[in-house]
């Protein structure tokens, strides 16, 4: 039986979360890293001009020139033991930096640390963030009633491994609930700080896929798995904390206890939803899943309690005792596992930071289903309903599109592109099947 005992001592994965949000790895001896946790390894640059499928784009923006690194984080390491069949899962998540050790500009990690960089500079201010994934099992047997015990059961004993790898690997797992769609299934992480939120985001996806791959089935975190029904999304928590941990965005006198500065925040990101949406739900099955009535963010407004709104204020729970300031965030819903978590969270801290900057006025708060509000539809917009849409408004929105460096803009545009064309006259079902097969 396989352990990962052999005379290396098993191996482990150098992994890259790349453009398309597809895990890109290299391996390496464990007993060698293990010996030199700060090991290289070799990358390329036109690497990160390759769609989610089929080959890189043509022309490469890189061409077949260059080399970078990968660089593992060793704080990022996370480990699922072998079960008596399969090895070991072990992994690092790497940044991509120039063969000098020197940040590479189209590094979705650098792109994120910068942003939080910049959010510290200019508010003192750092970010608490969680994220939560939604994933369905593909299982041919008919599904339980949806939110349902049997709906959990009927997957024994998926949900109690997934939980123990998860927390084995480190990030923290919250709950495991079962959901609306068929076999459908949502693990919300703790918050944390830092990076730390998008490595565990994209470490949720690794173990959740080789539990799943070990109980003989395949877990997909596809934004849109059947058109008929609800699909997958990532919702992203934010909320900002102050050098002393103290957070920023309560003020208990306010509407939905949201401070002048988290008004700011939530307004910016409103302003720029439309090209966010290339970043966050950036595949051509995504925005079918963002469509109003589906209660998964098809309209742009501030919403408290409000499911169809593409920012959240969750409930401030009393019943618990537990203090209301730490409580309050922003819930971002128009999220899926198409984004780079890196690239999504680093725009959504500058698009807030620029609200901020702009002392954006407080965005209406939305306690209704949007279709019935008459003809007060103050603070309520429309997503673009394609890819092409919301590319399209990312290249306009120069205060979006202008926080990425050039050359990362440029092939993170052709990549998109590419599955646009490669997607062009494909009926919605049939790009569906597609998707879940790649994530």
């Amino acid at each position: 039986m396989p352990d990962g005992t052999d005379e290396y001592g098993g191996l482990i994965a150098l992994i890259h979360c790349d453009l398309g949000s597809i895990l890109r790895c290299r391996s390496v001896p464990r007993s060698a890293f293990e010996t030199q946790p700060t090991m290289t390894a070799g990358w390329v640059p036109s690497a990160q001009a390759r769609p989610p499928f089929g080959p890189s784009v043509r022309p490469n923006p890189f061409g077949p020139i260059g080399d970078i690194r990968l660089r593992p984080d060793p704080a990022t390491r996370a480990r699922v033991a072998a079960d008596g069949r399969s090895s070991p899962l072990d992994l690092v998540i790497c940044d991509l930096v120039q063969i000098d050790g020197q940040p590479w500009g189209c590094c979705p990690r650098t792109f994120l640390r910068d942003a939080l960089a910049e959010l510290q500079r200019e508010l003192g201010a750092r970010l608490l963030a969680s994220f939560e994934h939604e994933f369905q099992l593909l299982i041919d047997a008919p599904a339980p009633p949806p939110l349902s015990l049997d709906a959990q059961r009927s997957i024994d004993p998926f949900p109690m491994l997934a939980m123990a790898a998860l927390s084995e690997a480190g990030v923290e797992p919250e709950r495991f609930v079962p959901e609306s769609a068929p076999h459908q299934y949502e693990i919300p992480l703790a918050a944390t700080e830092g990076t730390t939120s998008a490595d565990r985001s994209v470490t949720l996806r690794a173990v959740v896929r080789e539990v799943a791959r070990r109980q003989g089935i395949r877990a997909t975190f596809t934004p849109l798995l059947d058109p008929t029904e609800p699909g997958n999304g990532v919702h992203i928590h934010l909320s900002l904390l102050d050098h002393h941990g103290s957070h920023l965005m309560y003020d208990a006198t306010r509407p939905g206890c949201l401070s002048e500065l988290g008004s700011q925040f939530a307004a910016g990101i409103l302003a720029h939803a439309g090209a966010l949406m290339a970043l966050t739900a950036p595949s051509p099955v995504s925005a079918a899943r963002l469509r109003p009535g589906r209660r998964s963010a098809g309209t742009v407004c501030l919403g408290q309690r409000n499911r169809e709104a593409l920012l959240r204020l969750p409930p401030i729970l009393s019943l618990d005792g537990v203090s209301a300031t730490g409580q309050l965030r922003l819930e971002y819903r128009g999220a899926d596992a198409a984004a780079n978590p890196y690239l999504a969270l680093g725009a959504l801290v500058r698009a807030g930071l620029w609200g901020v900057r702009q002392r954006l006025s407080a965005p209406p708060i939305v306690d209704r289903d949007p279709p019935l509000l008459g003809g007060d539809t103050r603070g309520v917009g429309a997503l673009p309903e394609t890819l092409e849409g919301s590319l399209r408004a990312l290249s306009e929105d120069t205060d979006v599109s202008g926080h990425m460096p050039r050359a990362l803009y440029e092939v993170y545009a052709a990549v998109k592109q590419a599955e646009i064309d490669a997607s062009a006259g494909r009926p919605l079902d049939e790009l569906c099947q597609r998707y879940a097969h790649i994530y």
